[in-house]
């Protein structure tokens, strides 16, 4: 059976698309005031002329049978390219949750819905959104568009990744190469939004790092959503009884007392996480930590409200 999103989980959210109608023009454009003017060739649809702006794309053909000023809108005419990056590697899937749309949400769930919320958030200011989905390689790379289709097709595309059948075993996170190829392909002076566990080999730290700089030197404006279970992933709460552990991406299983490995384990995620958010921070990178039991909702909410203050 199907599996769609449920839009009234982010559209019922007044609170959220309050604050975004309030601080979109500070999250949007003030972050990417564009160095560059103009339209493309390519015509995209028609928008009622406001007072005051330029007449020089006015369509007066149009005026001529409607008595309405309408101004020709092209496929580039957009305040901000947003390229939204969706980790769908094998721990995304984690925990394993029901389909059913109105079941609890795993992180893949978790980042699908918060992507939806921000493509609707960008459409409604006519913006262009893209979507790279990358798992141990790129598995699809659609570029920025604005128009009302390409926004179809994007929402399309991410309810594709929580149908029943999507899960696959052992699909390995690969970032690093997905990083840079995003960054090359997209043009200059996108905003770039990720939602990712970051579970990466532990041994390509530093090439993760490296990528993720190279968004920046290609002068991208980068948010990082860290998704993450903190109950289980970051705390480790877990009973009291001998579990096995299963790696969702090779497969490997270990089966061990939590309190015997809870401090050690505690130790080398606390670092992870503690060198991520510096080199974010170095980097100038937005990084949030994106909890899926606090629910998607809060989490944006919290974000923009942050980003409101910001600017």
């Amino acid at each position: 059976m199907a599996v769609y999103i449920d839009r009234n989980k982010y559209q019922e959210l007044s609170p959220l698309e309050l604050l975004a109608n309030q601080v979109v023009e500070g999250f949007i454009t003030g972050l990417h005031k564009s160095p560059f003017h103009g339209f493309s060739v390519e015509f995209a649809e028609h928008r009622l002329y406001n007072t005051g702006e330029s007449t020089r794309h006015i369509d007066w053909k149009l005026y001529a049978r409607t008595e309405k000023l309408f101004v020709k809108r092209y496929e580039e005419e957009t305040n901000l390219r947003c390229q939204i990056l969706l980790d769908v590697s094998s721990s995304m899937y984690f925990p394993e949750v029901s389909p059913d749309q109105d079941g609890p949400m795993n992180k893949v769930k978790f980042a699908v819905y918060a992507a939806a919320a921000l493509s609707s958030l960008l459409r409604q200011q006519r913006d262009a959104v893209g979507l790279s989905v990358f798992e141990e390689a790129m598995l699809s790379h659609i570029p920025a568009k604005g128009n009302a289709a390409h926004h179809r097709f994007v929402f399309g595309e991410l309810e594709k990744l929580i149908q029943p059948d999507a899960y696959q075993k052992e699909r390995k996170t690969g970032a690093v190469d997905a990083l840079h190829e995003v960054s090359e392909r997209i043009p200059r002076r996108s905003m770039v939004v990720i939602f990712s566990d970051m579970f990466d080999n532990s041994e390509r730290s530093e090439e993760l790092f490296s990528a993720l700089q190279h968004l920046r030197y290609n002068k991208h404006e980068v948010i990082l959503f860290h998704v993450v279970d903190k109950v289980r992933e970051l705390d480790f709460e877990f009973e009291n009884r001998p579990i096995t552990f299963i790696d969702m991406e090779t497969g490997e299983q270990v089966k061990a007392h939590p309190s015997q490995v809870r401090e050690k384990y505690l130790e080398a995620v606390q670092a992870f996480t503690q060198e991520l958010k510096l080199r974010c921070g170095q980097y100038r990178i937005d990084y949030v930590q994106a909890d899926i039991n606090e629910g998607f909702d809060k989490v944006l909410l919290q974000y923009l409200i942050r980003r409101s203050k910001m600017v």
